[in-house]
């Protein structure tokens, strides 16, 4: 820059200031304002109670001015109402708390405060999560959403304690080491199709031991009176700050099974994909991310990220079925995308409902805690299953286009998910994916990603909206029982072995459905139970349809005969798996139908008796099915093709699902123990707005 223009810019800039006032200039008219400064936005007090110091400064040109402390604890609430319904019990209070908050600060001063944590005597939970919300005259802060402090200003701090390591991870490990293992494949040298095989196993049996380990470390007896609503290995924070989005997962007893069940069907799924050959790294891929789609499914406790991983599950599916499936491959992967999308635009419409309502006047309940996010933020609306479920009352929001505001948005989330079920008349997508896709994607689809709707649910319909499945009960039944004998039929009259299968699917989720309506301990138990249960069995009869289908590429049910003669073995599991199937008393799936029977009767007694005779078809279809193709004279037409019996490939498969449906016959009470305290939660929820 030259000396002339180097006075042309000193010019300009002295004209510039000369035309702000002077005092502006010295400081007289500029508004000075208070700064908040924390020495810690966390605090982590581990596995033992304590006492942690937090310095605040104002960091500010004016007075600080503090209105009060508020110590918001994850899932107070429903411990403060355990305990005022038991006066003679000890009296519940916060395991946070606050002593020794200036009231005031003036610009540069500091001072320190005491946040204190001690767990309730005795208590069962082992997280806790809260916030401090410190009130304040510091406008740059986010306003509170509560009256309290008038038009106070909250400076957050995040409070946690309890839980190892590896307990507040366990969740993401289990959902996102898929997710790593499909980016690993990517890495592998090409025509390496057995180590693509064995590195997939690898990543997929990561989450069944840490399976192992939810289920020896799951405390059945916490509850929602415990705090922390009932969750178990929580894994809390924010996401999408400026939305309200948190990362949210955590399981109790709606959950719990569903995990488990995820990462057995996943692992035994893998060894049935050892006999796909066609582009096997991208199918290996693509199942790695389904994985992580379904698992992050039952485990998201955040509607927006639950609505994520509803997502990322369909479009490898799409894939897995439109690639590598039967013949008519793209007709049914293109049926299945459509039916489950137009579900998912339900869903989102019901999503973003129910998230402008939360918080609402007069939708809020009075608990005096505030709807804010895991680190103290307060907002004004909430993605929190949990909040929108114990902090809103949505019986009390307006109406929709005239229409009861949770009628209309329950009947867009129970369709969403009755797709899913998949719930006649939504079903019809369910027979075509499953005869097209490959065995162990039939699999995955019979054993997992049926139960998300029944699943989404229990977790949405009937913890958000309980007054509206209070009013849809009847309907729930009845749509139930038509599953259970329209299912039955349709499956009487197959002559494809796996279309019978699939069908039969839809009429054992009818069980589920007329349970869930019953509201009893009973009912609600046998349809969780139905879920599990029906998720071992159906894998093992995809997978027993998949060993003769490879031998013979026939599913013909009429095309063989005395196949037991040649496939001793085969025989044995396919006899077994069929009648654990038809429901035969001393195997699970005996115990599902029970329970949901005893659990309805009372109430829906025709319904009972007509959903009853659907077990004489059940039991007439499989029976003629296993007739047909084990008894009888054996075809020679496949001498050469069913020369072999099970090999130890497929033992492996079959063998740990065989004894999980023979121990659960016997002795039903680990399943049922781990999901008893949740379901009563929820029941209890449901039977408070039912009167």
């Amino acid at each position: 820059m030259t000396k002339t223009h180097r006075t042309r810019w000193s010019a300009a800039v002295a004209a510039a200031i000369a035309l702000v006032p002077a005092g502006a200039v010295a400081g007289d008219a500029y508004d000075a304002a208070p700064r908040v400064h924390l020495s810690t936005r966390t605090i982590d007090f581990g596995d033992a109670s304590g006492a942690a110091a937090v310095t605040i400064t104002n960091a500010g040109d004016a007075t600080l001015r503090i209105f009060g402390v508020r110590a918001i604890e994850e899932g107070f609430v429903k411990r403060v109402e355990a305990a005022a319904g038991n006066p003679a019990g000890e009296p519940v209070r916060p395991v946070f708390s606050v002593d020794g908050v200036p009231d005031a600060l003036e610009p540069g001063q500091s001072a320190s405060f005491t946040v204190q944590f001690a767990p309730p005597k005795d208590s069962r939970q082992r997280q806790w999560f809260g916030a401090l919300q410190i009130l304040t005259n510091d406008a740059s802060l986010p306003a509170t959403s509560s009256d309290a402090g008038g038009d106070a200003h909250v400076a957050a701090v995040r409070l946690q304690a309890g839980g190892s390591w590896l307990y507040r991870h366990v969740l993401v490990l289990m959902t996102f080491i898929p997710l790593l293992g499909m980016f690993v494949l990517m890495f592998l040298p090409k025509g390496r199709d057995d180590l693509v095989r064995w590195t997939t196993l690898a990543f997929v049996s990561v989450p069944l031991v840490l399976a192992v380990y939810v289920w020896r470390q799951f405390d059945p007896s916490i509850g929602l009176a415990d705090g922390n609503w009932g969750l178990q290995f929580v894994a809390h924070t924010t996401w999408i700050e400026s939305f309200n989005i948190e990362f949210f997962f955590g399981v109790d007893g709606i959950s719990i099974l569903m995990v488990l069940l995820t990462a057995l069907v996943s692992f035994i799924a893998c060894i049935s994909s050892w006999t796909i050959s066609k582009h096997v790294r991208g199918y290996m891929m693509m199942f790695l991310l389904l994985e992580t789609g379904m698992m992050g499914t039952f485990v998201a406790l955040d509607f927006f990220l639950f609505y994520v991983f509803w997502e990322v599950m369909l479009l490898p599916m799409y894939f897995l079925i439109g690639i590598w499936g039967g013949p008519r491959k793209e007709y049914a992967a293109i049926k299945f995308f459509l039916y489950t999308l137009a579900g998912s635009v339900l869903m989102l419409l019901a999503l973003i409902a129910l998230y402008y309502t939360s918080g609402d006047p007069g939708v809020a309940l009075a608990h005096g805690q505030p709807l804010a996010l895991i680190d103290g933020t307060p907002t004004a609306h909430t993605f929190d299953l949990m909040k929108m479920a114990h902090l809103n009352d949505y019986a009390a929001a307006g109406p929709i286009l005239g229409v009861k505001f949770t009628h209309i948005v329950w009947i867009a989330l129970f369709i969403g998910f009755a797709i899913k079920v998949p719930m006649f008349p939504f079903h019809t997508w369910l027979p075509d994916a499953h005869v097209e896709a490959p065995t162990a994607i039939s699999v995955i689809l019979a054993g997992v990603l049926l139960k998300m709707g029944t699943y989404g649910m229990f977790r949405m319909n009937y913890a958000i909206l309980p007054d509206a499945t209070v009013w849809a009960a009847g309907a729930i039944a009845m749509f139930g029982v038509i599953n259970i004998l329209y299912g039955a039929f349709c499956a009487f009259a197959q002559t494809d072995l796996k279309k019978m299968v699939a069908y039969s699917s839809v009429s054992h989720m009818g069980f589920v459905l007329l349970g869930m309506a019953a509201f009893t301990s009973q009912g609600l138990s046998g349809a969780m139970m139905q879920m599990f249960n029906h998720g071992t069995i159906t894998s093992m009869l995809f997978l027993l349809v998949g060993v003769i289908y490879d031998r013979a590429h026939t599913r013909d049910i009429n095309a063989f005969g005395g196949v037991a003669s040649k496939m001793p073995v085969y025989a044995a599991f396919f006899g077994f798996a069929f009648m654990a199937s038809l429901g035969l008393p001393g195997l699970s799936g005996f115990i599902g139908e029970a329970l949901v029977f005893l659990g309805a009767f009372n109430r829906y007694q025709l319904l009972v008796i007509l959903a009853a005779t659907g077990v004489v078809v059940t039991a007439a279809y499989h029976l003629w099915a296993m007739q047909r193709i084990m008894l009888g004279q054996f075809n020679t037409k496949w001498s050469e093709a069913l020369r072999q019996d099970l090999t130890k490939r497929e033992l492996l498969m079959l063998v740990p699902l065989a004894v999980i449906v023979f121990v659960l016959g016997f002795y039903p009470m680990p399943a049922l123990n781990l999901i008893h305290t949740g379901l009563a939660d929820l029941r209890d929820i449901v039977l408070s707005v039912a009167g």
